[in-house]
């Protein structure tokens, strides 16, 4: 056996707390899993587990070992993926999350179409509107809208997030057309019930600050915010991936432009965990969304 194949049959003891039992998942013999163990210790000159007839645990020496083989065994592990990825068609499962609304009007379209391309890579995508934890849940990738956290995640900006105040037609033939920001106090204000990063209405401030919004409808939903918003139910604040076409046709109208930041709304990325050997897959990925949002930003 190798000296990965050793470093798998301990972490198999380890993880599944006998010999008996690691021997089952990986398919030998008690008698050579234990082998092996025991040569492993000969050869380092100090036992790593400590046997009893109910349970084994971990030496001093043991715990010091284990932490940097299984780190070791991982980057292994991924380095040979990574290697024999690059030969040939690209194959494997890419996990991926998006935003709901972000991810039904962009993101699935493009997913499909890399798959298309690539018949060999199926993609496991996860839409939500919750911030999604990659590392502890096991994603490779994340499309994402708005002002970009502090984060140890890899990004990559795609296209800049225009967010625009908007409202339909028969609601400012009803309630009147605001021409300051602190005149949306009396109107009726559609909210997103995110993060505040997320759902903060960004003009610019007078001195003084901004009056508070009016009384209206929040939602922790896009999707549920374009539909009111469309139905004449308030203003809302909203991207324009998301309304640009509604824009175009006239179903919804900006409202006070010339009041909103220049850099209100932030971006769309695309982040990624930090890890030493990415496996071409993702690279490709990557690469393929970055090309076709470029492609979208210049269309918008």
């Amino acid at each position: 056996m190798s000296q990965k194949t050793e470093l798998e049959i301990l972490m198999a003891v380890i993880d599944h707390g006998s010999f008996s039992a690691a021997a089952r998942v990986l398919g030998y013999t008690p008698s050579a899993v234990g082998k092996r163990v025991h040569q492993l210790e000969q050869r380092l000159r100090v036992p790593l587990l400590v046997r009893s007839t109910r349970r084994m645990t971990l030496t001093e020496a043991g715990r010091r070992y284990a932490e940097e083989a299984r780190d070791l065994l991982n980057r292994l592990t991924a380095l040979e993926e990574d290697i024999a990825d690059d030969v040939g068609n690209l194959r494997g499962v890419i996990r991926v999350t998006s935003s709901a609304a972000l991810g039904q009007l962009h993101v699935v379209p493009l997913v499909i179409e890399f798959m298309e391309l690539n018949p060999e890579v199926e993609v496991e995508l996860l839409l939500t509107d919750k911030i999604v934890d990659l590392v502890g849940e096991g994603f490779d990738v994340a499309v994402r809208s708005g002002v970009l956290p502090d984060s140890s995640l890899i990004s990559r900006k795609l296209m800049n997030n225009r967010r625009i105040p908007c409202a339909a037609p028969v609601y400012l033939e009803q309630h009147g057309v605001p021409r300051q920001p602190e005149e949306l106090t009396s109107h009726r204000c559609l909210r997103l019930g995110q993060e505040k990063q997320i759902s903060d209405w960004g003009f610019i401030r007078p001195v003084g600050g901004l009056s508070r919004l009016g009384p209206g409808f929040s939602c922790n939903s896009l999707d549920a915010l374009h539909a009111a918003c469309r139905a004449g139910r308030g203003i809302a604040w909203l991207p324009e991936f998301l309304i640009s076409h509604d824009l175009h046709t006239g179903c919804l109208l900006p409202v006070l432009p010339d009041h909103v930041e220049p850099d209100a709304g932030g971006g769309i990325f695309i982040l990624r965990p930090e890890m030493r050997f990415l496996p071409r897959r993702v690279r490709s990925l990557v690469d393929f969304l970055t090309d076709r949002f470029a492609g979208k930003a210049t269309s918008m």
